[in-house]
């Protein structure tokens, strides 16, 4: 009866809806911080974003707004594998836009997009791994604090930022990189496959480029804005539904939810405070380190 009535009455758009391109904003230092009130791009948090992305009806595409310096290679992993898994069970093609940086991590979201796209000069690649930390076992002696440790493992206290590095710590450590170095690597292979025009030695030693020089490596498949490509692909009338993820007023009055800057309420103890302000300073870094 409904069905009738629409087509009686040429309700518009009912014949022929426009085609819908979900966008995804994926912003940010990649990390799980639900427990700390900062910002993160994470696997949880982005569920419920992705699956409404993925649901929406007359969709014929999923757009992935990337600019991140990376973080987490667990939680890269994880997000760009959920990203595959609906395109695949819902049949719907994945485009990822790089903005100002998708680099390491953010790569790594990047090659779960069917194509990827990047301005001429976007900071593309950083196809590696690091690991970064500090040392205060000089600065607690100054101040007069005793360091206390006890353990039931020899390795439990492996490069414990209170002690002074010792060179089999660092040994296993770059053990580990490699692991996940190579794990990243494999899916990039995976991912591009023959579409990659460089050689192992130079696409994965941590280097990264400018949008022009990734697609000539075939690190992108075009140079181009997320409109501009999605309208030539789908027409001028291509309607497109940002996906966020919502935020409880609360968290929006204070100021600490999922959009918000890297700021946290403060949690009551020194320990804590000196932990806000590392991660701020990190999070810092990675943006640096690609001068942003």
């Amino acid at each position: 009866m409904i069905r009738k009535y629409l087509e009686k009455w040429r309700v518009p758009g009912f014949r022929n809806p426009k085609p819908v391109v979900a966008v995804v904003r994926l912003s940010g230092i990649i990390a799980d911080r639900s427990g700390l009130g900062r910002s993160g791009l994470s696997s949880t948090g982005l569920v419920t974003v992705l699956e409404s992305a993925f649901d929406m009806p007359h969709l014929k595409a999923v757009a992935l707004a990337i600019n991140s310096p990376g973080g987490s290679p667990v939680q890269s992993s994880l997000i760009g594998k959920r990203i595959r898994a609906l395109a695949e069970e819902k049949e719907i093609p994945v485009f990822a836009f790089a903005e100002d940086v998708a680099a390491s991590g953010g790569y790594w979201l990047a090659c779960a997009a069917d194509e990827i796209y990047a301005d001429e000069s976007s900071i593309i690649g950083s196809i590696g791994v690091i690991s970064a930390g500090f040392g205060f076992q000089n600065a607690i002696k100054k101040i007069g604090v005793e360091r206390r440790v006890h353990t039931a493992g020899e390795m439990k206290s492996t490069l414990d930022p209170f002690l002074r590095e010792k060179p089999e710590d660092v040994e296993r450590l770059i053990e580990l990189q490699q692991d996940v170095h190579d794990a990243f690597t494999e899916m990039v292979r995976d991912r591009r496959k023959d579409k990659l025009k460089a050689p192992d030695e130079e696409l994965f030693t941590g280097a990264f480029w400018t949008g022009r020089r990734a697609l000539e490596m075939g690190l992108v498949d075009g140079l181009g804005e997320l409109t501009e490509v999605m309208q030539e692909r789908y027409g001028d009338k291509v309607v497109f539904r940002p996906v966020e993820q919502h935020q409880g007023w609360l968290k929006n009055k204070l100021g600490f939810g999922a959009g918000a800057k890297s700021w946290s309420a403060p949690r009551g103890n020194i320990s804590s405070i000196v932990d806000d302000v590392l991660v701020a300073i990190e999070d810092r870094g990675l943006w640096n380190k690609f001068g942003l």
